[in-house]
């Protein structure tokens, strides 16, 4: 911005003050007179050649370099110097000189082409003028808004510094409280687990009666069952239809099979059955509860192929895939596993069913696990608020610590996020956090880079910004974002683009990077070329 007032001065000093004109060749800038001296050789600008000075834009090109034609087309490398007095000098290729265009806004280029061209110069350095009055006024203005800003910066470090030393002090008190708290907790559950295990035991003793007396239901049941003639004794022959207690499972079960399960002998009674019991209850099967063998599953590949989904999924029930991807968890677990899990459940279910539910606990007991929770409430409370004031500490930190610009002039811009709408999307600026992307009609947003650094160059580093490793391209690099900050009373992102594939670019201003303007009532020292 400084480069503004600087311009608007000459601009200034052009319009008002009286030119004076210093003879020279045509086409020749002032810093240039002293090579071209009337009366004396020229030597080529390059030094390769020495012509007489009346070889000096003769429209025949001596000079390798052009410059003894500087008013002239004769050399295809030269170039003409526009004085374009009341506006900015400029220079053109030689090439452009008399072909019927006007180029200098002073017409100097066509001084022989017989083009009618008007000297706009003073009507072009008004509008610039007018233009560099109001960029002046902007950088004045954002300049004011910037020391506000360094302000409010200074202010709210010192607070934030405040806050800190405060936190942190809090912290020492909250973590001893947390120990202490700790200490309760640790106190309350010792006698509360104590209690439940009590409990628990109690309960695992009372399922182990029940248990016991199923089994002992069970096993006269099965007794009377293989006590075909009621005599009170379990024989070989009676065991003899059950060929599934076959011992060395070699598909016969014979007399000596059947001995053997009965410890030796021929049959026994009601009290000696039960050690024939232990032997043969694994794989006993009741002739009066056969099972039902479960229906055999249909492989994928034995399922008929069907061209029309609604034969598969009839009126209409077709099943939408609401997600293409698949968790990567479930990845891991073959269809055993699954089937493996709801056995395992279904297991359990049943045994809890047979078992019944755990009593609820006594009066003592509930009281002393009352106490234990309410101990860890208070505990996960306060240990909740520590690591909530460590996170403070942690941002309070970062905050001060963080490289706002010089004076701390962008501190202002920490936390907010400003957006631009476009036709298609919506841009959104998280300064120091993150640049994403988001289509207009509904979409996923794409995060177009998060915060690397400060990137402008070694004069001017705060004038960029660059955000990295955002959201990958398909087959190309991770999507990142420059961002240019220019001077403006408002803080807008004012336009985005996308220069290269994948490197976005965008244009913000602020008030923050507005340089202090000169005076403009410093005398101009230089003179008007002519």
């Amino acid at each position: 911005m400084m480069a503004v007032p600087c311009l608007l001065l000459v601009l200034l000093w052009c319009g008002t003050a009286s030119p004076v004109e210093v003879q020279r060749p045509r086409g020749v800038p002032l810093s240039k007179r002293q090579f071209y001296e009337e009366g004396k050789p020229f030597t080529c600008l390059d030094g390769s050649l020495t012509v007489p000075f009346d070889r000096v834009n003769d429209d025949y090109c001596d000079c390798k370099d052009g410059s003894d034609e500087p008013g002239t087309a004769a050399c295809p490398n030269g170039s003409f110097h526009c004085t374009n007095a009341g506006f900015r000098p400029a220079f053109i290729p030689s090439s452009r000189i008399n072909d019927g265009i006007c180029d200098c806004c002073d017409a100097t280029d066509e001084y022989n082409s017989g083009a009618t061209c008007q000297n706009t110069c003073k009507e072009l350095g008004r509008k610039e003028i007018e233009s560099l009055q109001k960029m002046a006024e902007i950088a004045k203005e954002g300049f004011l808004l910037k020391q506000q800003l360094i302000h409010e910066a200074k202010s709210g470090l010192e607070e934030k510094k405040t806050k800190l030393a405060e936190v942190q002090t809090n912290r020492k008190d909250l973590e001893e409280k947390v120990d202490a708290l700790r200490t309760v907790k640790e106190k309350a559950e010792q006698p509360e687990n104590e209690a439940k295990e009590r409990h628990l035991k109690a309960w695992e003793a009372q399922k182990a009666v029940v248990r016991m007396e199923k089994e002992k239901a069970r096993m006269s049941g099965v007794f009377l069952e293989l006590d075909k003639d009621g005599d009170g004794f379990v024989t070989v022959n009676e065991l003899l239809p059950h060929s599934e207690l076959d011992p060395d499972a070699d598909g016969t079960f014979t007399e000596t099979d059947a001995q053997g399960l009965l410890g030796g002998v021929d049959k026994v009674d009601a009290a000696s059955f039960e050690s024939v019991w232990n032997n043969i209850k694994e794989k006993f099967h009741s002739e009066s509860h056969t099972d039902t063998p479960a229906p055999e599953e249909t492989s994928q590949e034995e399922t008929p192929a069907s061209d029309n989904d609604s034969e598969l999924y009839p009126d209409d029930d077709i099943p939408e895939d609401d997600d293409d991807e698949e968790d990567p968890e479930d990845e891991d677990l073959d269809e055993g596993d699954y089937k493996g899990s709801d056995t395992l459940q279904t297991h359990d279910k049943k045994k809890e069913e047979e078992e019944g539910t755990m009593p609820p606990y006594d009066q003592e007991t509930q009281s002393l696990i009352d106490a234990a929770q309410k101990a860890r409430d208070e505990f996960n409370e306060a240990e909740k608020a520590l690591r909530d004031v460590d996170d403070q500490i942690r941002n309070l930190e970062k905050e001060i610590s963080f490289d706002f610009g010089a004076s701390a002039e962008f501190a202002y811009l920490y936390s907010q996020c400003y957006e631009l709408h476009t036709g298609e999307y919506i841009y959104k600026l998280c300064p120091f956090n993150r640049v994403s992307q988001k289509p207009k009609y509904g979409g996923s947003e794409t995060n177009l880079g998060t915060w690397g650094k400060w990137a402008g160059p070694e004069d001017d580093v705060y004038s960029v910004m660059k955000y990295e490793h955002g959201t990958g391209c398909w087959q190309g690099p991770n999507r990142s974002t420059t961002v240019k900050l220019t001077c403006g009373k408002e803080t807008v992102v004012t336009s985005t683009s996308e220069p290269s594939r994948c490197e976005y670019l965008m244009e913000f201003t602020t008030p923050a990077v507005c340089q202090e303007p000169q005076n403009v009532g410093t005398t101009f020292q230089g003179h008007e070329e002519l």
